[in-house]
């Protein structure tokens, strides 16, 4: 091979050998071993809940096959059977 074609070539990295692993395997990060400091909560503000879906909602029959397929056990129980 001339030595261009060998400088295409990909190298192989070399694998790190580890020395010895410390007792605690957390002992990497100590901060995350402080306590943070508490927070204070402000007070609350009020907060206005709107929406803007039409009234009734409208609702699918697919969406109906799913709900009653994956809950109508449930809905059974809440409700009763359909007559």
């Amino acid at each position: 091979m001339s030595e261009k074609q060998d400088r295409t070539l990909p190298r192989r990295r070399r694998r790190r050998i580890a020395g010895t692993l410390p007792d605690d395997l957390y002992a990497y990060a100590p901060h995350a071993l402080k306590p943070r400091p508490a927070v204070v909560a402000a007070e609350p503000e009020a907060i206005t809940v709107t929406d803007d879906w039409p009234d009734p909602l409208p609702v699918s029959e697919e969406e109906l096959r799913i709900v009653e397929a994956h809950l109508g056990k449930e809905l059974d129980e809440l409700f009763g059977p359909l007559p």
